[in-house]
């Protein structure tokens, strides 16, 4: 069973207080407080673990600092809906909104390269009103001899930079869990300049130690990838590890499933999956549609590959986009050829904006059709 505080419960009122009384005296329930940060009011959960069928959901309610109370099933017990869509989706990070209704863009560099190429890439974000992006620092590799990114070394140009073109937060990929403390150290020194949402790699989907270490800490928000060969329910509930370790933060990615029948894209796009996730938990969905697509090959309609895989994905409700973008992808020391160039970034921007507003129009549509069927 799971407890909603009224908004903005102060853990140290009287309120709070009788309530924790009350719920730490249950017998065979143990809790479990999270804290979950909107950009308007803070909530706070108390999950009640145990033997909770005998409970009385009236009473629970009854208690002086509890909202309302959710019975809960087994599956993703921290980030799932649990036919309660009044919960609140998402989280605010360093100034921006991440939820299952807006859409924020990381373009950026899939692996950091030269100082001038990052400089080039954050300026052009800034110059085009945009506040994220997305920079490889460690780069876990399939061949051992391949760059593996140049790690903690490039860490204070990259967010300096970040800080000096207005960039709020940078995805960045790690591998162990000693990348936290570095990132944590560097950001320290510099004075804070931007932000950084760790992102856990297809790779590492079910390294869970490093979930568990990612989900320990509370100061940065988590990106984790769909693993590419397993299933959905086995890709959220490496989700459900990092929230259930304490860090609820966290963004669902989606970037395409590793099968031949995929070919020719570098794997078979599942987008689809984009409404299934936001109705299954309360993460936000992103689509990373570089990986899933692999190359810049375009279709008659002269559109890359690409831009056709990230309408798709937006079209149907996606809440963030992870893109390879790069000043001379002949010189990319990652994924050349599938990165996007400068030049085409004004212009892919404006078709993710327009399928991002017709979502919205798709959405008004169907509600519509529900008013009209409930008069």
């Amino acid at each position: 069973m799971l407890a909603i505080l009224h908004p903005n419960t102060e853990l140290n009122s009287e309120a709070y207080r009788q309530t924790m009384h009350y719920l730490e005296n249950l017998p065979g329930v143990s809790l479990r407080v999270h804290e979950v940060q909107g950009a308007s009011q803070r909530l706070t959960e108390i999950y009640l673990l145990g033997d909770t069928k005998p409970l009385d959901k009236d009473e629970i309610e009854a208690l002086p600092a509890v909202e309302r109370a959710i019975r809960i099933s087994e599956d993703y017990r921290i980030l799932g809906r649990h036919k309660d869509d009044n919960r609140q989706s998402g989280f605010n990070y360093n100034g921006v909104d991440f939820n299952q209704n807006n859409l924020n863009v990381f373009a950026g560099l899939c692996a950091v390269d030269v100082p001038e190429h990052v400089e080039i890439m954050m300026k052009a974000l800034e110059e085009n009103g945009q506040v994220c992006t997305r920079m490889g620092a460690y780069k876990p590799r399939t061949n051992p001899y391949s760059f593996q990114g140049h790690g903690k070394g490039c860490l204070p140009w990259v967010f300096e930079k970040a800080g000096k073109h207005g960039i709020k937060v940078v995805a960045m990929e790690i591998t162990h869990e000693s990348h936290i403390e570095e990132i944590d150290t560097c950001l320290e020194k510099l004075g804070r300049p931007t932000g950084v949402m760790l992102q856990v790699g297809t790779r590492n989907t079910q390294n869970f130690e490093l979930l568990k270490a990612i989900g320990r800490q509370s100061t940065y928000p988590v990106l984790l990838k769909r693993g590419f060969g397993i299933t959905l329910n086995e890709s959220l509930n490496a989700a459900e590890y990092l929230a259930s370790e304490g860090n609820a933060n966290v963004i669902f990615c989606l970037r395409g499933m590793k099968t031949e029948a995929g070919q020719p894209h570098r794997n078979m796009v599942d987008f689809a999956h984009v409404p299934a996730v936001k109705r299954l938990t309360r993460m936000p969905v992103c689509v990373d549609p570089s990986h899933s697509v692999g190359t810049r090959q375009h279709s008659p309609d002269g559109i890359l590959d690409v831009m056709h895989a990230t309408a798709q994905g937006v079209i149907a409700g996606a809440n963030m986009v992870l893109v390879d973008f790069h000043p001379k992808p002949e010189k990319a020391l990652v994924d050349g050829p599938q990165a996007l160039l400068m030049n085409e970034l004004p212009a892919y921007l404006e078709d993710i904006q327009l399928c991002h507003d017709t979502w919205k129009k798709r959405q008004a549509i169907y509600k519509r059709l529900k008013d009209n069927a409930t008069e």
